[in-house]
C-alpha cells in the first residue's frame, strides 16, 4: 500500500512507516494529482482540496483527514468515486475548549467584563460544544445551547433558539461545523439579520470555520457597536 500524507501532521511519521509498504510526506502545497495519481490512500489536513481535480484517475480508495472539519472532502465525488473518507471527530475539542477559556479569562481581565453570572450562547453542542459549556459552567456563567439537530433528536427541553441567544446572550460562541446546504445550513449562519437581532452588544467568538460568520456583516456590526468585540480563530 502506497499512502500520501500531509508532513505536517505530528507523530504520523512514526505511527505509520511500519504499517504500509510506502508512505510519502509532503507539504499540503505539493500534494498534486500527478503525486496522488497511484496512491491507495491519502491522510491529509483542511489545506488539501479532496476534489475531482485532485483524484481523478488515480488510484486512492481511501481519505483520511486529521481534523474535525471535512468541507475540504468533496464527499459526492468520494461517494461516487467509490472512495471511502473518515473524518476525525472530536479531536481538538478540549483544544478549542481551552481556547475559549482563555478567550473569556482575557475578556475578564483586560476588558473587565466580569464572567460571574453573564450569559454565554453556543451554538453548536457537539464534541467541542459541550466541553465549552462544561468550562462557562465552571467560569459561574448562564448557558444557553442551541443546536438545531441535536434538538430534533433529542427534544426541546435543552435547547433555545438562535433568536433566544440573540437576545438574552452576552457573550455568543459558534462550534458548527460547515455546511453550505441542507436543512442544517451553517453558512453565513451569523449574517446581516442575525446582527440586526442583537439586543445586547454581545463578544462574537468563531472558532468554526470563518464562513460560519458572515464577514462583512460582522464589520459592519462591530462599527455600528452592535457587536461589542469579536475573537476570531
Amino acid at each position: 500500500m502506497k499512502v500520501i500524507v500531509d508532513n505536517k501532521i505530528p507523530y504520523i511519521r512514526e505511527a505509520l512507516t511500519s504499517l504500509v509498504d510506502e508512505a510519502l510526506f509532503f507539504p499540503a502545497s505539493q500534494i498534486t494529482a500527478d503525486k496522488v495519481k497511484d496512491a491507495d490512500a491519502l491522510i491529509i489536513r483542511t489545506r488539501t482540496q479532496c476534489n475531482q481535480a485532485l483524484l481523478e484517475g488515480s488510484n486512492v480508495k481511501f481519505i483520511a483527514t486529521a481534523t474535525i472539519g471535512y468541507d475540504h472532502i468533496d464527499t459526492d465525488y468520494c461517494r461516487q468515486a467509490g472512495i471511502t473518507w473518515t473524518n476525525a471527530p472530536g479531536c481538538n475539542a478540549s483544544s478549542v475548549a481551552q481556547y475559549l477559556q482563555s478567550s473569556l479569562l482575557l475578556l475578564q481581565r483586560d476588558k473587565g467584563f466580569e464572567l460571574k453570572n453573564k450569559t454565554i450562547g453556543i451554538v453548536g453542542v457537539g464534541n467541542v460544544g459541550r466541553k465549552v459549556a462544561e468550562v462557562a459552567n465552571q467560569l459561574g456563567m448562564r448557558v444557553l445551547l442551541n443546536d438545531p439537530p441535536r434538538q430534533a433528536a433529542e427534544g426541546d427541553e435543552s435547547f433555545c433558539s438562535l433568536q433566544q441567544l440573540a437576545e438574552e446572550c452576552d457573550v455568543i460562541t459558534f462550534h458548527t461545523p460547515l455546511n453550505k446546504v441542507g436543512s442544517y445550513k451553517s453558512y453565513h449562519l451569523a449574517d446581516e439579520a442575525f446582527f440586526f437581532r442583537l439586543k445586547r452588544t454581545p463578544y462574537i467568538i468563531n472558532s468554526s470555520r470563518g464562513e460560519v460568520v458572515d464577514t462583512a456583516s460582522l464589520l459592519a456590526a462591530l462599527a455600528a457597536g452592535r457587536v461589542k468585540d469579536a475573537i476570531i480563530d
